[in-house]
């Protein structure tokens, strides 16, 4: 009798728009892992009764599109619209992708890309947030490059760049503990607003030399004209990686190559790494996810998109 494999599940879950989701399955070091995208379109009410609805029925969480807590310096703070969509679920853990971005950003920054000669000493490089992935934005200034941070423009629409660490967290002492409790919607486009493009700041994208960050806040301001840049994101779609090519972009860089068409974001591969451990978060070192998910053969992206044009 041949043996019943079971598939280990994972479901991201976010008020993101509903024409990104994405399903696929995959094998980790000897596992089936199956990885489903659900966007709600902006409904923080439909996205909370999904995971009321999946609770113990799936092996892990993800929550996209959010963050359960903003970072600046040491100081970290719980963003009330995240911890309310996912308060009271009793058997599923829900990870929101943090844990990659301590170990397996930084790694890619410092370690990964200088085999590839991709070395970032010196080059202008505009992080578009910098509290929701702070880890990458201390990695990007140990690599030594001038780093301008988009925090005030990509987030409130202020065209006030950031220049130093030191700045993101005297502002994040005063501002992130009023911003964590606004509605989520006023700090990051959700549901059909990712679908949407509102080009600005074309000045600091004219600047920068590498646009580094979440796709959603670099696509949704991007100009028509990015050539030569590099592009260092995630949650790529292959209409997305032809509209860069579009763009004159040089190198995309993503924290995972594609799975089944598309890169998958941070807090999917998270949840992934969660559901194969069957562990709670919590028991997990950041470290560990990097080192799982390096036996199992994943690596970033990276693709120099205007070759053969």
């Amino acid at each position: 009798m041949q043996a019943v494999v079971r598939v280990k599940r994972v479901a991201s879950i976010g008020p993101g728009s509903s024409s990104r989701d994405h399903r696929a399955e995959i094998d980790l070091l000897g596992e089936h892992v199956t990885m489903e995208k659900i966007g709600t379109d902006g409904d923080l009410r439909r996205a909370r009764a999904l995971f009321l609805q999946l609770d113990g029925s799936v092996d892990a969480f993800g929550l996209a599109n959010m963050d359960l807590h903003l970072r600046a310096g040491h100081r970290s703070y719980s963003v009330r619209d995240a911890r309310k969509l996912v308060e009271g679920l009793t058997m599923t853990p829900v990870v929101d992708g943090d844990g990659i971005k301590q170990s397996w950003e930084p790694w890619l920054i410092l370690e990964y890309l200088p085999r590839f000669g991709v070395n970032l000493h010196g080059r202008r490089v505009m992080l578009v947030s910098s509290v929701d992935r702070y880890p990458l934005a201390e990695a990007l200034v140990a690599a030594g490059a001038e780093v301008l941070f988009g925090d005030l423009m990509f987030g409130s629409g202020l065209p006030v760049p950031l220049r130093s660490l030191r700045s993101v967290q005297a502002l994040g002492r005063v501002l992130l503990p009023v911003t964590a409790r606004l509605p989520f919607r006023w700090l990051y486009p959700i549901g059909e607003r990712q679908t949407e493009m509102r080009p600005r700041h074309g000045h600091f994208y004219g600047w920068a030399e590498v646009i580094a960050g979440d796709y959603h806040y670099i696509r949704r301001s991007m100009p028509e004209d990015l050539s030569g840049k590099t592009v260092i994101t995630q949650t790529i779609t292959p209409r997305d990686v032809e509209d860069l090519r579009d763009r004159g972009v040089h190198l995309l860089v993503t924290d995972f190559g594609p799975i089944s068409g598309r890169s998958f974001a941070t807090n999917v591969m998270q949840a992934a790494v969660v559901a194969l451990l069957g562990r709670h978060p919590d028991q997990i070192a950041p470290g560990e996810y990097r080192e799982t998910l390096l036996r199992a053969g994943i690596r970033p992206r990276l693709e120099w998109l205007q070759e053969g044009r």
